[in-house]
């Protein structure tokens, strides 16, 4: 992490990742794969805010970044490491073999002139992709498949890998950076190691104002609210909840160990071991 001389209140604090030595210096994003893109900023497709706190912030470009991974038995060299401003991770461009340019999320330890491949007879390296019933149990992944052949959709972000624990009747239990082992089918595939920039959670902004420029904007406590805008609302002065559990300010539970998951949702049937929460997340 690079820290910062304490020349401003906001600076004593402030902390950020290291970029010299990991990222390609010099390295501009490919303009075939990059292209200009209006964000959701919280709102879905009827432009209601069904996510707060998010508006605002720097212009970005989109970086066009495979999940796909549908060039099988072709090897690719990664040619530069470079920062995307749209996730957590470092994302690195491939140039495979046939001559395509791709850009792909860089797993911890990969460096500019390593290869990978997408093959079920790869080795065990960092970066390369097989099939989950040939990965041995202990091993760790990311960039893992839900459906076969529909692209990578789980464990993407900076520093987080699962674990293949067991493999057992066409499915192989994972486990996910939230400690919750869940059931997925064998023939996934998942890429080799763990994701990169894993510093990334140690961050400081140091300031309101970094905050805005990411797109975050700012929260308010429920009990600062109105008793018609949240269940910790009203009251004379500063007031606790005045509740027994945790809810959010449309009543639902939140937190302290409660169960928010939806009881009928439908990949409830793959989950082996639900995720533990609060004080006993980190308990063996």
């Amino acid at each position: 992490m690079k820290t910062y001389k304490p020349t401003t209140p906001s600076k004593r604090h402030q902390t950020t990742v290291t970029y010299r030595g990991v990222l390609t210096a010099g390295a501009k994003p490919l303009k075939a794969l990059t292209h200009g893109f209006k964000r959701d900023v919280g709102r879905n497709s009827q432009g209601r805010i069904t996510v707060r706190h998010k508006g605002g912030g720097h212009k970005r470009s989109y970086r066009d970044v495979d999940f796909m991974y549908n060039k099988i038995d072709i090897p690719a060299k990664i040619t530069s490491i470079e920062y995307d401003p749209n996730r957590s991770a470092f994302i690195g461009l491939a140039v495979y073999k046939d001559g395509e340019k791709r850009y792909v999320v860089i797993p911890k330890t990969v460096k500019v002139g390593d290869s990978f491949i997408v093959s079920a007879k790869a080795p065990l390296t960092p970066a390369n992709r097989l099939p989950l019933k040939v990965i041995p149990v202990g091993t760790f992944v990311y960039n893992v498949e839900i459906k076969p052949g529909n692209g990578s959709k789980l464990i993407r972000s900076a520093g987080s890998f699962g674990q293949v624990v067991a493999n057992d009747n066409g499915y192989t239990n994972v486990k996910m950076p939230s400690t919750e082992v869940r059931k997925v089918s064998e023939n996934c595939y998942a890429c080799i190691g763990e994701v990169s920039n894993s510093e990334y959670k140690l961050q400081n902004f140091g300031k309101a104002g970094r905050s805005r420029w990411k797109g975050i904007r700012p929260t308010v406590r429920g009990s600062a609210m109105n008793p018609v805008d949240h269940p910790y609302g009203g009251g004379e002065g500063a007031q606790g909840r005045g509740l027994r559990r945790a809810k959010t300010m449309w009543g639902k539970p939140s937190g302290k160990g409660q169960k928010t998951r939806t009881p009928k949702k439908y990949s409830n049937m793959f989950i082996v071991s639900r995720r533990k929460v609060g004080k006993n997340k980190n308990s063996k």
